[in-house]
């Protein structure tokens, strides 16, 4: 929200205070406690009125400052709040005259006593600082109240995130209301609000409010970000790094580590798409269809009309075209399927359910008492009020019927279009329930899938989401066109969400809204099977491949196989997600921070810290891109190339800019017709450019997420030094960009198209390779 009127003025029926002086501090074991009028201090009269902002800094976690600020303390408590994990941390204080400093690890705030504002450097350098203008309490037109903050932006700072946003990357010059919205990705709205961002001086912002949060990043005043809330109360955290990678950790250690999906989620997902005519028949048909064309599938989804019209949801199967649900499910499962079905947490009037859930208290009420009811999306629909916990068993109860009957996910859909004309069962404030309630949905489908199908097994497919609900994966990034601008505009909103916590990210293939051109259903399908989640899905026409033409076909089953056969790589990032917050797609930036040509970059990302993805946007099959620094190796063609240059060629639709960046080995799996199996079978270890001095080691997880075998290669001089814990299973090391090498102190080599294969003997641990 803005308050200002150009530099100098302030927009009409708005008064904005300030601190001015630390008047008083209180210092305690759980933090430093700082009054600061809105006035200069200069005789006891002026003591008498004005407003006071009460200030309080903690920290919850090493290198994490919070910062609370109240002008009136008195105000009755809301609900719900962000669960958000406090460890009561020490701090140090330093004292003077004129100055505090507040310290968390590296981070240091100092507050100018005498003129306020506060400075936050880590140990390198100086972060941003909240000037005399840098927090407020703003009292607006008819008795309104807002507490806003402010900090400095540097020449050249950029920043990222706040959640799935579809407008450009780096968020400067934009104002953003974080409020869930179902705007499709073609607009300034999103579906997944996070009130977070990230600086690229290594540093972010937790906004800890889940009701409307405004940001102006660069946008009221052009040098400074600036956050603001209605109310007496603000709440953020200043987040150190120093790197980015460092800071979304930690942001997630506030706020939850992703869970880690099952190793088959990662296969391929095909979809009935939502307004087709489907029943058994034409889901065997294309079940069928895509084995008789290798195209190896590992998720069967079942959309809306699973269930009959005008009944969403009543989670029954339409028996006009699934006469034995449970027979069917059965075959499916036979053939090796996963299978998701779609809900949404609204119950049509025409439900079954809608009766039951009306008599028990379980849909959200208007005040007067009526249930909250509308026509958009199903006829006079109710909302499932999951503040309610005897209507979270209820909804529960409903979904474990069709776990009972073979289920394995639901797509979670919808979420988003919450009122706030509503009355809460636990007296829960509409306005922060507006975009909470997607986490507490959510959680209701995840924490069933945990306990009926096991910790390890529980996924869900969901659109909408706030801070926290990276705990329940996966998340796709909802209604798209089916064109190259909205192919664009998808990865733009996945890279703003995986800077935002998320791990994980998927997109429809080829788009949802009409249906794509085969050139750009090609393009698409690489793209899709290079997410961390792969899915056909669409709207009003079927998304098999053949339904475009021969060369589709080809394309899907190409990257499907590949995909599979990277999954030892794949698998091994999502488990390092769950244990850090690293996402498994990310942006240039996170894993190149010193390089600047990567703080815009939003048509590239890595897949894992090692390969570098650029999909192809146009008609003309141009692949442009940036490779940052060192040598790259592409890994479809084994072509080597000198990066820190831009680099613009033409690709065929079963290529793409798909490049391994040296000092790295890349295991991939022995299998490519399912994404789970046992990855360290035969697994083969290829060695990109490893330079003089370097060692690797590389780890192999099974579809637990538990080890299963590791690797550790290192260079020196002319000699390769191997030592392996494979649990004596074979492998092989691939050296990529060699011709031959002298000897090998284990097993036997030859020579491959680009590069020499090593069979080492698996007993043995520990060997050399010598080269020419």
């Amino acid at each position: 929200m803005k308050f200002t009127n150009g530099n100098w003025l302030v927009r009409e029926g708005f008064s904005i205070h300030h601190p001015q002086v630390v008047h008083d501090v209180e210092i305690t074991d759980e933090g430093v406690t700082l009054y600061a009028p809105c006035k200069q201090i200069n005789h006891r009269g002026a003591t008498l009125d004005g407003p006071l902002l009460t200030i309080h800094l903690s920290t919850p976690m090493e290198n994490v400052v919070r910062v609370r600020t109240w002008h009136f303390k008195g105000g009755a408590k809301k609900y719900p709040n962000f669960n958000v994990t406090d460890h009561h941390r020490s701090y140090q204080l330093d004292t003077s005259d004129e100055e505090i400093t507040f310290t968390s690890g590296d981070l240091h705030v100092k507050i100018n006593k005498n003129q306020f504002g506060m400075e936050f450097f880590n140990k390198d350098q100086k972060l941003t600082e909240a000037d005399s203008k840098g927090l407020a309490w703003i009292k607006g037109p008819e008795k309104t109240t807002f507490m806003r903050g402010q900090l400095s932006l540097k020449a050249g700072e950029q920043l990222y995130g706040l959640g799935e946003r579809f407008t450009p990357y780096v968020k400067n010059g934009q104002s953003v209301d974080v409020w869930n919205e179902d705007g499709g990705t073609s607009s300034e709205q999103s579906y997944k609000n996070i009130p977070f961002y990230v600086s690229n001086r290594g540093y972010g912002v937790f906004v800890n409010h889940p009701e409307q949060v405004s940001f102006e990043l660069g946008s009221e005043v052009v040098s400074r970000s600036q956050y603001s809330v209605s109310g007496e109360y603000l709440d953020y955290y200043m987040i150190n790094g120093p790197t980015p990678k460092e800071v979304v950790s930690r942001y997630t250690e506030l706020t939850g580590k992703p869970a880690l999906p099952p190793a088959w989620s990662f296969g391929l997902w095909l979809s009935t798409s939502f307004t087709t005519d489907y029943n058994e028949e034409t889901v065997n048909h294309f079940v069928d269809g895509m084995e008789e064309r290798g195209i190896p599938l590992s998720v069967f989804h079942f959309d809306c009309f699973w269930m009959k019209e005008f009944e969403w949801s009543n989670f029954v199967w339409d028996e006009r075209n699934f006469p034995d649900p449970e027979g069917m499910l059965k075959r499916l499962k036979d053939k090796g399927l996963k299978i998701c079905v779609w809900i949404n947490p609204y119950i049509a009037q025409k439900s079954k359910l809608f009766a039951e859930a009306v008599e028990h208290g379980y849909l959200l009420k208007r005040p007067n008492g009526d249930v909250w009811q509308w026509d958009l999306w199903q006829a006079g629909m109710g909302i499932v009020d999951f503040s309610n916990p005897k209507a979270c068993s209820w909804f529960a109860e409903k979904l474990k019927v069709l776990l009972d009957m073979g289920v394995d996910s639901f797509k979670t859909d919808f979420g988003e279009r919450i009122p706030t004309d509503v009355v809460y069962d636990d007296g829960s404030d509409p306005y922060k329930m507006h975009n909470y309630y997607s986490y507490k949905y959510n959680e209701v489908v995840f924490d069933l899938l945990k306990k009926e199908k096991g910790e390890k097994e529980a996924i869900v497919f969901a659109r909408s989401s706030t801070a926290g609900g990276q705990k329940f994966p996966v998340h796709w990034g909802g209604d798209c066109d089916s064109t190259y601008e909205a192919m664009a505009e998808s990865l733009r909103g996945g890279l703003s969400l995986t800077m935002s916590g998320f791990g994980y990210w998927s997109h429809d293939i080829g788009g949802f809204e009409n249906t794509a051109t085969p050139d750009v259903f090609k393009r698409w399908t690489a793209f899709g099977l290079l997410s961390s989640h792969s899915r056909f899905h669409g709207s009003s026409s079927y998304r098999v491949p053949w339904k475009f033409d021969e060369e589709a076909v080809d394309v899907a089953r190409h990257f499907t196989q590949l995909k599979n056969s990277l999954m030892p790589y794949l698998y091994h990032a999502a488990v390092e997600n769950s244990q850090t917050g690293i996402p498994v797609m990310r942006s240039m930036l996170l894993e190149f921070p010193d390089d600047p040509l990567c703080d815009t970059l939003d048509r590239q990302y890595m897949l894992g810290e090692s390969i570098l993805v650029a999909p192809i946007f146009n008609e003309e099959g141009i692949g442009s891109y940036y490779l940052p620094k060192g040598k790259w190796t592409h890994l479809l063609s084994g072509e080597i190339v000198e990066g820190g240059t831009w680099r613009k060629e033409y690709y065929n639709y079963r290529s793409l800019p798909l490049f391994v960046k040296e000092n790295t080995v890349l295991p991939l799996g022995a299998v490519h017709n399912k994404p789970n199996y046992d990855y360290a079978d035969e697994v083969t270890f290829r060695v990109y450019s490893l330079h003089d001095g370097k060692e690797i080691r590389t780890i192999i997880n099974d579809v637990n997420g538990e080890l299963a075998g590791s690797i550790l290669i290192a260079r020196q001089g002319g000699q390769i030094l191997v030592s392996a814990d494979m649990n004596n299973k074979a492998y092989y090391i691939v050296l990529n960009g060699l011709s031959s090498i002298k000897s090998t102190t284990s097993g036997t080599w030859s020579k491959e198209s680009g590069g020499v294969r090593i069979t080492p003997d698996p007993s043995i641990e520990s060997f050399t390779i010598t080269l020419e």
